[in-house]
């Protein structure tokens, strides 16, 4: 890792105009670094338009602001359609790099920022980073510390900005007068005295999930007095529930205007309805591929851009589960007015439950709404989904693949990853010689031997 004093002097002659002398700026980051952590996860992003669902692992800069291990980390962790999971924190304990697991805390609705808590059972006094409320004025200067890249070993580097314009509505905004990189979103905002008043911030926009505060694409200082009472009062652990929320049942597209032109519509946005899930809300109160949704729930729907795809889905998480909506479309041409029971939005892939079967050597998946959307699996085709194959295993001697969908074992059909583990647990008491699956994959299927190696 470089050392200190090494990015010191370089970002002093960067930023040789600004008023931080090298002593304080090397004063400054020797007392804050200690509470800076490098957090890494993983995410699953859902394409809004053809539900396909990817998966990518993604780092922050996180700020560890208590002594039991909050951290606070930038709200692009998650988003709308980003669902993150698997936290490690990584920071330096008494000398020494160590890594630690984490689970996420429901997220402010009023603040792109998310807290962790870090899994602490050796009761570590971790450093960390106390704030206080000052303000500040046009012109002044700030320190910041972030995170380089990892090429640079992750580097932990000290950098100066003004801010350059301060907005009084819809609340009081902080604006630097320049870009910062991604390591430093989230970053400690350092005053001339050296105190901590708060961090670098973006909004979300409006499309993104924002609300009244929105003031995207430009670095913002998020000032200790919006997030303080997370940090005395940190949210509860996000459950399942929290990010399951009100469902429809549908995949949309926007009412670009060269669709409003070929099907000869007005040019004032809408959403077409792409997919529908079956079994779902959606499909039961009647809505079909090709509609135009123009109002949902008294709310106007005016979508033109991907981007406007996702304040539509936050729209229909937020009327509640269990909520009689009403929803206004235009089918060939003609407007009609459907009413919908709104559900439970079903399990993710990212929650999928999953199942290890040793003595074959593979890990079954139960099949969720979006796996099916995003793999094309009709819902007349029930089983689990096999998710990794041990290498030398009998199941990858039998030919069996990632991918395939095992729909019966032997003369026992699998509707269910329940239904499977139930007949796993029969065969493992019998302990066959051999044994029969039917699978498939795509629009091919047929039965697979396999010799189990049966633990003693």
């Amino acid at each position: 890792m470089s050392s200190p004093v090494i990015v010191l002097t370089t970002l002093v002659i960067q930023n040789i105009s600004l008023m931080f002398s090298s002593s304080q700026l090397e004063t400054i980051y020797n007392q804050i670094t200690p509470s800076i952590a490098l957090v890494q996860y993983s995410s699953e992003v859902t394409n809004q338009i053809t539900g396909e669902i990817s998966r990518r692992d993604g780092n922050a800069l996180g700020l560890i602001v208590s002594a039991d291990g909050l951290v606070m980390v930038p709200g692009f962790v998650e988003v709308e359609n980003i669902s993150s999971f698997n936290f490690r924190v990584r920071l330096n304990v008494k000398g020494e790099e160590r890594e630690f697991s984490a689970v996420k805390l429901r997220k402010p609705d009023d603040l792109n920022i998310m807290f962790l808590k870090i899994d602490n059972d050796e009761n570590i006094k971790f450093p960390f980073a106390q704030f206080i409320d000052e303000p500040l004025n046009i012109g002044s200067i700030v320190a910041m510390i972030g995170i380089l890249g990892e090429t640079v070993d992750y580097a932990r580097c000290i950098t100066t900005a003004h801010v350059g314009a301060i907005l009084e509505k819809p609340r009081l905004t902080y604006c630097l007068d320049e870009n910062v990189r991604i390591g430093f979103i989230g970053a400690p905002v350092i005053n001339e005295q050296g105190n901590i008043i708060g961090v670098v911030g973006f909004d979300l926009s409006k499309a993104e999930g924002g609300e009244v505060y929105t003031r995207s694409g430009h670095p913002l200082v998020y000032q200790y007095a919006l997030f303080k009472k997370y940090i005395k009062n940190p949210p509860a652990v996000q459950s399942q529930d929290d990010e399951q929320g009100a469902w429809l049942g549908v995949i949309t597209q926007p009412l670009t205007d060269d669709f409003a032109d070929y099907w000869n519509l007005p040019k004032e946005g809408g959403l077409i309805v792409a997919t529908i899930v079956n079994p779902s809300p959606a499909s039961e109160c009647g809505l079909r591929v090709g509609d135009v949704i123009k109002n949902f729930n008294g709310t106007p729907i005016k979508a033109k851009y991907e981007s406007d795809v996702t304040s539509f889905t936050k729209l229909v998480r937020e009327a509640g589960v269990g909520s009689t909506v009403k929803i206004e479309i235009i089918r060939n041409k003609e407007p009609m007015t459907l009413t919908a029971l709104l559900g439970t939005r079903p399990r993710k892939s990212s929650e999928a439950e999953e199942f290890d079967w040793e003595s074959v050597g593979i890990t079954v998946r139960e099949i969720t709404p979006d796996m099916r959307i995003a793999l094309s699996i009709d819902e007349s085709v029930q089983g689990v989904l096999v998710y990794r194959v041990k290498s030398g295993s009998s199941a990858q001697i039998g030919r069996i693949s990632r991918g395939f969908i095992i729909q019966a074992i032997g003369d026992f059909p699998i509707r269910s990853i329940n239904e499977f583990k139930t007949i796993v647990k029969m065969l493992e008491d019998k302990r066959p010689k051999e044994i029969t699956l039917f699978a498939k994959i795509g629009n091919i299927s047929g039965f697979f031997r396999i010799q189990p190696r049966w633990e003693k």
